[in-house]
């Protein structure tokens, strides 16, 4: 996987959020980084499913999850699942004290029914 086309190690995540939950004010259940671009959007589980529209719109067909301890990747082009891959630029995920669902302060009570 390491001289896969759509993976590039040197850039850096977009930030240690989805990059539209939080120009929007949302949230997010998990979080995916795009190998790349580095932009991170949220997870399918979450309500606005902004990794799976960067494919969309970009292209792009890799991700990692943006999650501490985790380290798979996904392509949408093929829907395979990889165990590792290359390392990426760091940070690898977003901060540990972080919630999740996230970001604090913008989760709704009632979010495991919103979720799919």
């Amino acid at each position: 996987m390491n001289d896969i086309e759509g993976i590039d190690p040197s850039v850096p995540p977009s930030g240690t959020g989805c990059v539209e939950c939080e120009e929007a004010g949302g949230w997010w259940f998990h979080l995916r980084r795009c190998a790349q671009c580095g932009h991170v959007g949220c997870c399918d589980d979450s309500p606005s499913k902004h990794g799976t529209a960067h494919y969309r719109e970009t292209g792009h067909p890799i991700i990692q999850s943006f999650e501490p301890g985790e380290d798979w990747f996904w392509d949408f082009s093929t829907d395979q699942l990889y165990g590792s891959g290359p390392a990426l630029a760091s940070p690898d995920s977003h901060p540990a004290d972080q919630p999740v669902p996230g970001p604090a302060g913008r989760v709704p009570a009632d979010w495991a029914r919103t979720l799919r």
